[in-house]
């Protein structure tokens, strides 16, 4: 059986929380279960909209949804999502240049679909790796995959929050999909850039190896990221116990 745990903090540097989750350990109209983490930008309270309307109206769509497919209902509902957030900006001037990230994921037996808009990421772990599964759509990340810049040097540099897709941005979003093949003793971490801007990969998974169980484990990540600095919101859903020892989905 499933064990999740979200969690969300507004950190020690900002005034509003902008980040938005939502975890269903239990189906969601025709999918097994359904995670969301979004990270809101805008003026004033138009990021914390952003994000919020976003993942309500992807949870919306896919209850509603009759596909049975994972990664169409995924898409499906994040386009509508990009569509209302593009109505809600064009209609209200202090919601105006408003726009979300988002990463989506469902676990379907042994395998995990994904869908991301942005820079909040997705990561699949063991005892002895950790994985990104997302890749950020961000400025600077382009930069290293051109081979401009190194990965050292993208993870301090100046321009590293500017992103380059968002769900509200275009009047049609490009999303990102990765099918992930599971295995027992995997974990799922999904995270804004509140907690990957503070610690590296790698202290990450040490953190995870460390804690007790999943409600332990995203804490201490949170605390950890609030030592660091805190200078964002971190937002993480920590998930566990995907695939039983057999290798089935339990």
């Amino acid at each position: 059986m499933l064990k999740t745990f979200s969690i969300t903090d507004i950190g020690r540097k900002r005034q509003m929380n902008q980040d938005y989750v939502y975890s269903s350990e239990q189906p969601v109209g025709n999918l097994f279960n359904l995670f969301l983490v979004a990270d809101g930008m805008g003026g004033h309270n138009a990021g914390e909209y952003a994000s919020r309307v976003t993942v309500e109206t992807i949870v919306e769509m896919v209850r509603n949804s009759s596909e049975t497919d994972p990664v169409c209902i995924l898409e499906e509902a994040i386009q509508a999502a990009n569509a209302l957030v593009r109505r809600r900006a064009a209609r209200f001037s202090w919601l105006e240049g408003m726009g979300t990230t988002v990463v989506a994921a469902t676990c379907v037996e042994n395998r995990l679909y994904v869908a991301n808009v942005g820079d909040s990421r997705l990561y699949v772990l063991n005892n002895k790796e950790i994985r990104q599964i997302t890749r950020d759509h961000s400025w600077v990340e382009e930069m290293v995959q051109r081979g401009e810049i190194g990965r050292e040097d993208a993870r301090n540099h100046s321009n590293k929050n500017i992103i380059t897709r968002a769900v509200g941005a275009e009047d049609t979003v490009k999303i990102d999909v990765f099918v992930v093949r599971l295995e027992a003793g995997d974990e799922i971490l999904m995270c804004t850039d509140g907690l990957t801007n503070m610690l590296e990969d790698e202290e990450m998974r040490m953190i995870l190896d460390g804690a007790r169980d999943v409600v332990e484990k995203a804490q201490e990540l949170v605390k950890a990221a609030n030592e660091h600095g805190g200078r964002d919101n971190i937002s993480v859903i920590l998930i566990a116990d995907a695939v039983s020892e057999n290798g089935e989905h339990i």
